[in-house]
């Protein structure tokens, strides 16, 4: 590395970026992606064992900062039974986000477990050249009935690598049960959003229960139906769910059948929905607003704001008197603050005064690095909104 560019990776962090190699004396042409590099600093000092990819910005993330364990099985291993020994402490039944990324120490590897089936999702070339270790370590610390590889995520077209899914052993079913909160859901595998399931929103969800008695509750972007059902099993009035696929919309009504519950779902884009609700004079209680990251570069940003802006602005229109809003943001490069700002914003355009309730983020299963703000993404709001 270049003099003084080894001050981040002192404080915990993971990531090399290209502009901070010397290039001079290590080329990045000279690597091929995915190779395994000992980074040292311009003294020659050890920083730790990774992986390079010269083609990305991210030109190379620590494994390991122990000179004695190189990147292989038994690093593998060792990270993976810390892992299993968090989330073990954090839940009863086997249903969590086993392995986060770069907090867990293993940059560019997300593990979702349903019981004894593992979803597995690489994002970058270094995790692809140990895919078979990583197979084997998860069959010795995790011993899975099947492993199902969901690698077609976005980041692997900025890291050169192909989009695909796969079953790497055992017999894989088209969904899935996730227990959640004493519910039962059903979530798709290979169809499904991200891994299947977003358990990144689990303890929110618990959250949301304390206000959901006796409320008409409306779940925009609900995907598979995880708040909408889950107020109505503790005291709902009636439920709505808005989602923009015909998919997800039917597994909504499938985990309702199961769960014993009645609702009502419309298709259609969420902006759209809230307008016509709106324009209807329909009126809810508590209206939830998790939507897709509308900011998922730098670049987005502007345009992003403005869409998180407008669709609590719509979200409030269709809030009755004293009305809950829940409102999330997955997207990193919103800040909470800047998040915050578009609720309290739609709320001045309406004429009326948001209380700040409670704040949530993502579950401990997804747990944040310290040193790596880009671990920290998920951002909710739970306002009340009353009519000045």
């Amino acid at each position: 590395m270049k003099r003084g560019e080894d001050r981040r990776l002192a404080a915990g962090h993971l990531w090399v970026f290209s502009n901070e190699v010397d290039v001079e004396r290590t080329p990045l042409t000279a690597f091929q992606p995915g190779d395994a590099v000992r980074i040292v600093n311009d003294r020659d000092k050890f920083i730790g064992y990774g992986y390079v990819n010269p083609r990305s910005l991210i030109a190379a993330r620590i494994l390991s900062r122990d000179e004695a364990l190189q990147a292989g099985r038994e690093l593998l291993v060792k990270r993976l039974q810390s892992a299993l020994a968090l989330r073990r402490r954090l839940a009863d039944e086997p249903f969590y986000r086993l392995v986060f990324g770069e907090s867990d120490l293993l940059p560019g590897l997300v593990v979702d477990r349903y019981g004894d089936v593992l979803v597995a999702e690489i994002g970058t070339a270094g995790m692809e050249r140990l895919k078979d270790e990583i197979q084997a370590a998860l069959i010795k610390v995790v011993a899975p009935a099947a492993l199902v590889w969901k690698n077609d995520g976005g980041a692997r077209e900025l890291e050169g690598l192909p989009s695909y899914v796969e079953t790497a052993f055992g017999t894989v079913p088209e969904t899935v049960t996730v227990r959640e909160h004493g519910l039962a859901f059903e979530a798709p595998l290979a169809g499904g959003q991200k891994t299947g399931w977003f358990y990144d929103q689990a303890r929110n969800r618990q959250t949301f229960l304390r206000y959901v008695g006796g409320a008409r509750v409306l779940d925009v972007c609900c995907y598979l139906g995880a708040w909408a059902i889950g107020a109505l099993k503790h005291g709902a009035s009636d439920a709505t769910c808005v989602d923009s696929s015909a998919a997800a919309l039917a597994g909504v009504e499938r985990n309702a059948a199961a769960n014993e519950v009645q609702l009502k779902t419309i298709k259609g884009d969420a902006f759209d929905v809230l307008a016509d609700l709106h324009a209807k004079r329909e009126e809810f209680d508590v209206v939830v607003l998790d939507p897709p990251a509308f900011i998922k570069r730098r670049k987005d940003i502007p345009k992003g704001e403005a869409a998180y802006r407008k669709l609590n602005l719509l979200g409030m229109q269709v809030l009755g008197r004293d009305g809950l809003i829940v409102s999330s943001s997955c997207s990193y490069h919103l800040p909470a603050d800047d998040l915050l700002g578009a609720i309290a914003r739609a709320g001045r355009n309406l004429n009326r005064h948001v209380e700040l309730l409670e704040t949530g983020g993502q579950a401990p299963d997804h747990p944040i690095h310290p040193a790596i703000p880009e671990t920290r993404y998920l951002k909710t709001f739970f306002c009340r909104v009353v009519r000045e």
